[in-house]
């Protein structure tokens, strides 16, 4: 089904709200803003549109899953969560501080909704297989998402997971890399070359999709045809990002993959943002139908 152009819209005002939020918190402390920017547009279209999700019922045995294997960007999380109302927007003030329930990887045990505990990057693969693979065993139909970071697929054990994934032909499992093209000191390429990685999926046996992670019209038409699997594959898509996305002081810039953000910054960071969906939802009035 075509993303409409109110619904497009409507994603599009919903990531403005939680980039915002993000940033709100980084100004109230400090996290990992630039690879929660890049991330933002398709855990709003996952949270706010396609997953079986019930923020009133976050146990829900029979609720899709989401892992967020790169939990660093629990900043947004956070902020996503508080929106959804699964937390107190107030306690957004408190993030990484002493005492607060908010870590900076946030822990599964005391944020509800939340479907795993992660941070140490590499594990969000395999704890995604083990929950499809459960799903077929019990004969339920829900979907399980997960989303690596680019950087985190240095990690020997994600590939590992991609190889299982591929042989017990999971196509219940979505597996989304934030293709951001930069880790914590510099771009991906540099530090340790992950291209071609589209050909480097499909060679794993993925039905591997490419998009532009920051159009809400692609990202929508991946998440439908990932849910049909119509080759019979686990579908993997490759979000192409940008890592800050949105704001000047950070966008491409791999010296905020985690950083604090004073008043000046706080002020220009929402300019930039309001201006970022001034452009998108222009885009989005003229190419949505």
């Amino acid at each position: 089904m075509a993303l409409t152009k109110q619904e497009w819209i409507r994603l599009e005002e919903k990531a403005d709200e939680l980039r915002k939020l993000c940033v709100y918190t980084t100004h109230c402390s400090s996290g990992h803003i630039g690879g929660s920017m890049s991330a933002a547009d398709v855990l709003t279209a996952l949270y706010y549109k396609y997953m079986n999700f019930d923020p009133k019922n976050p146990d829900d045995p029979d609720r899709d899953r989401c892992i967020v294997s790169k939990g660093h960007i629990g900043i947004f999380l956070a902020g996503m969560f508080a929106d959804l109302g699964l937390i107190d927007k107030e306690e957004l003030k408190t993030f990484n501080l002493t005492g607060s329930r908010l870590g900076m990887h946030l822990d599964s045990n005391k944020v509800k909704g939340l479907d795993a505990s992660t941070g140490s990057l590499g594990h969000g693969p395999s704890l995604a297989l083990g929950m499809a693979y459960a799903a077929r065993l019990n004969k339920q139909n829900y979907t399980t998402y997960v989303m690596t970071g680019d950087g985190e697929l240095d990690e020997g054990s994600c590939w590992e997971a991609f190889m299982a994934i591929s042989h017990f032909k999971l196509t219940n499992l979505v597996t989304i890399i934030d293709r951001n093209h930069f880790s914590i000191d510099g771009n991906t390429e540099d530090v340790m070359a992950l291209e071609p990685l589209a050909d480097k999926m499909t060679a794993f046996g993925f039905d591997t999709k490419v998009i532009n992670g920051h159009r809400f019209d692609e990202i929508c038409e991946a998440l439908e045809y990932a849910k049909k699997a119509p080759k019979g594959k686990p579908v993997c898509i490759i979000s192409d990002s940008v890592k800050g996305a949105g704001m000047k002081l950070t966008a491409g810039n791999f010296k905020w993959h985690y950083g604090a953000i004073n008043d000046e910054m706080y002020e220009v960071c929402l300019k930039d943002l309001d201006e970022y969906k001034k452009e998108r939802i222009a885009v989005a009035e003229k190419e949505g139908i």
